[in-house]
């Protein structure tokens, strides 16, 4: 294949040679054309026209080549100014494409500063809040006489329960839990104020569904930690954990369980394998699996979570008893009743002794014991602790049952006997779903009032990690 160049420098060779034999065509068409006039025979004279007519072909011959020679020399001409514009035009994207790059980072770079500065503005506007909450609360401080420590100290809620359940979710979520932060003290680990003020502004977000601005905010958290500390630090757990928290409740739940997955393994490395913190993530990720429905995975993880807190902090802990209920609630939904009811009873017995039997707790775990009768079909048991439940509550607020509650017995055809609630709005307040389940202790009767709600779904302890 020739190059452009080589096939114009061949073209002007043609054009010269081809302009030579012109010259040299018309210099014999002269000649011929004299000879032709001097000469009188017509035999000589039909020669030499012929000769002649011959000249005057290779001459219109010539006159054509060179004119398709000087239309492929205004070709490559053409062409040549053509391969001149595309090389303008190149430089031009290169520029173009060079000055959207600076575009973009710029733009990259405004997207991040917004970023930073709504960040800021959420932990401005959240400071605010408890500035104001405490300027509100101020006004007090002459007028109350101080609480003491005793009362104090059992006024603290946990820290530990971010989703304790459906109902009690609002309200747990952003005070400290004082026995979980005294066994984290044991193992040599608490968990920084700083990461307790951004766990508390995550869950607020969480809860009023405004994610877009809690996922950032926990990876920038994430982010920082890493850099500042390295990715094997007990810290960096405690931020993987909170943004799980955010993932499950946006049902992310494979996004969670790798996150948990990676805190286990920091907190087993970096705190020993049998640390507070470490039964904390084992019983996230019983959690997580319970919500998803794989009980047999989540069994093993909240026994070994058991078996952490039951040598950390004693057999007679409010927290194995909450470890208790996990485990309970995961067996109930594999059938294993027998072991249902020794996990409910052990733990009704560690509230009673340690919190009270007027504590919340208490009536949770007979709702739940009664739950677990119901499915198995002993009436008559859940019906006494039922009655227990709901007398108590009524007692505690109220005074004596007599002359205010009416129970409503009926027998069906097996002769068992059950009853239902008259309505009562404040027995509802009072002992929550109880009163609903009342109505279904026999299946062949007729709800009273509404309809039956177990608490199967509910997992209380989904932690931080104290």
């Amino acid at each position: 294949m020739l190059s452009g160049e080589e096939i114009l420098c061949s073209t002007q060779q043609v054009i010269a040679g081809l302009e030579a034999l012109r010259g040299e065509n018309r210099t014999l068409l002269d000649s011929m054309q004299e000879t032709l006039q001097s000469q009188t025979s017509s035999e000589s004279g039909s020669l030499e026209q012929e000769k002649t007519n011959i000249i005057l072909e290779s001459l219109e011959r010539i006159e054509l080549g060179l004119g398709e020679a000087q239309v492929m020399m205004a070709l490559s001409a053409h062409l040549g100014s053509l391969e001149a514009e595309k090389q303008k035009l190149r430089a031009q994207v290169r520029r173009l494409c060079q000055e959207n790059q600076w575009l973009r980072d710029e733009l990259a770079r405004a997207q991040q500063q917004l970023q930073e500065r709504e960040q800021e503005v959420v932990t401005l506007e959240e400071q605010n809040r408890h500035l104001q909450f405490m300027s509100s609360i101020r006004k007090y401080d002459h007028e109350e006489p101080p609480m003491e420590d005793k009362d104090s100290n059992s006024g603290k809620e946990s820290l530990d329960d971010l989703f304790p359940s459906e109902e009690e979710e609002q309200s747990h979520m952003s005070q400290p839990h004082s026995s979980a932060a005294a066994a984290a003290q044991q193992g040599g680990y608490e968990i920084p104020a700083r990461l307790r003020t951004l766990h508390n502004l995550v869950i607020q977000y969480a809860s009023q569904g405004r994610y877009e601005v809690a996922v950032p905010l926990c990876k920038q958290a994430l982010e920082d930690l890493e850099k500042s500390s390295g990715h094997s630090h007990p810290d960096v757990a405690t931020m993987l954990n909170i943004l799980a928290l955010v993932y499950r409740d946006q049902n992310k739940y494979k996004e969670a369980a790798n996150l948990l997955n990676d805190a286990l393994a920091i907190r087993e490395k970096t705190l020993g394998m049998d640390h507070p913190a470490v039964a904390a993530t084992l019983n996230n990720l019983a959690v997580l699996y319970g919500k998803r429905g794989k009980y047999k995975e989540a069994e093993p993880l909240c026994k070994r979570a058991l078996e952490i807190r039951e040598k950390v902090l004693g057999t007679d802990h409010p927290d194995v008893a909450k470890q208790l209920n996990n485990l309970a609630l995961l067996c109930q939904n594999q059938g294993k009743y027998q072991e249902v009811e020794q996990y409910y009873e052990r733990a009704l017995h560690i509230y009673q002794s340690q919190l009270g039997p007027d504590d919340a707790n208490v009536a949770k775990t007979k709702n739940n014991l009664a739950s677990c009768y119901l499915k198995q079909g002993k009436y008559r048991q859940a019906e006494a602790l039922y009655k227990e439940i709901l007398t108590r509550a009524h007692e505690k607020e109220f005074g004596s049952v007599e002359g205010e509650v009416n129970f409503l017995y009926t027998k069906n055809k097996k002769n068992h006997a059950t009853f239902s609630l008259v309505y009562l709005p404040y027995l509802q307040r009072s002992s929550g779903r109880s009163l609903f389940c009342l109505e279904w202790l026999c299946p062949h009767t007729e709800p009273h009032v509404a309809s039956h709600q177990t608490s199967e779904s509910h997992f209380p302890g989904f932690e931080i990690g104290l």
